[in-house]
């Protein structure tokens, strides 16, 4: 039976933004742990960078229910990337569409730096926003 865009679609409804809770980095050096879980260590340069990572995180939870799953998928890409780095699982079957393409979002990302990640989730969440103020 042929899928229907408008069943795909419905699928990737109620993508969420709390994917926090997959996300748990350790590392045997001494870290900090900042609200989000995500480890940063000591003395690290990109602290900055991360901690607005974080604020980025929590203003992507706010985004307006019509934000198109397209997007939602490029920050849930971004996000894992940012958070866990390289797909370290293997690609859920064809009867787990919703995860299938959050899977395949992750993937597509493949090769950046946690830090690429960060900054592009940051840029993406700033243009979502924007894009929210302009057509209200």
């Amino acid at each position: 039976m042929p899928l229907r865009a408008s069943t795909l679609s419905d699928s990737f409804k109620g993508i969420s933004f709390s994917i926090h809770t997959h996300c748990s980095l350790y590392n045997t050096t001494r870290e900090v742990r900042s609200k989000s879980g995500i480890g940063v260590k000591a003395g690290d340069s990109n602290m900055g960078l991360k901690e607005e990572f974080e604020e980025y995180a929590e203003k992507a939870k706010t985004l307006p229910e019509n934000t198109s799953n397209e997007s939602k998928l490029i920050l849930y890409g971004l996000y894992k990337q940012a958070t866990v780095g390289p797909v370290n699982t293997g690609r859920p079957g064809i009867f787990s569409m919703k995860e299938r393409a959050k899977w395949d979002a992750w993937k597509a990302i493949e090769g950046k730096s946690k830090e690429e990640a960060m900054s592009d989730y940051i840029t993406k969440v700033k243009q979502l926003q924007e894009e929210a103020v302009a057509s209200a």
